[in-house]
């Protein structure tokens, strides 16, 4: 699902402030719905070992690179909050290349 921009504002608000918030929430609905990783607002490079996380948060990681020996290469492509805290219990979210 994609949004469109309706430019149809009551006049008392103050329309390029409110121009320019719905403009962000439509950039970022639409690149969420993309699949653009620039969009996601949980994303990291390495498992995050500070925050605070609830249980099913997702961590996109976001460079991405296969791993693993010849048949079993993957990909970690985020991690999961199994155990909410402090940063809580985050296990990595693998998908299998193929390769």
């Amino acid at each position: 699902m994609k949004l469109a921009l309706a430019n149809t504002m009551p006049p008392q608000y103050k329309h390029a402030e409110m121009e320019r918030s719905m403009r962000q929430i439509e950039q970022q609905v639409n690149s969420l719905a993309e699949g653009r990783i620039a969009a996601r607002h949980f994303t990291s490079t390495t498992v995050p070992t500070t925050g605070t996380f609830a249980q099913g948060d997702i961590i996109w990681k976001s460079n991405p690179t296969e791993a693993g020996a010849a048949a079993a290469k993957y990909v970690i492509i985020g991690w999961i909050c199994t155990v909410a805290g402090s940063p809580g219990t985050l296990l990595e979210m693998r998908t299998l290349t193929g390769n």
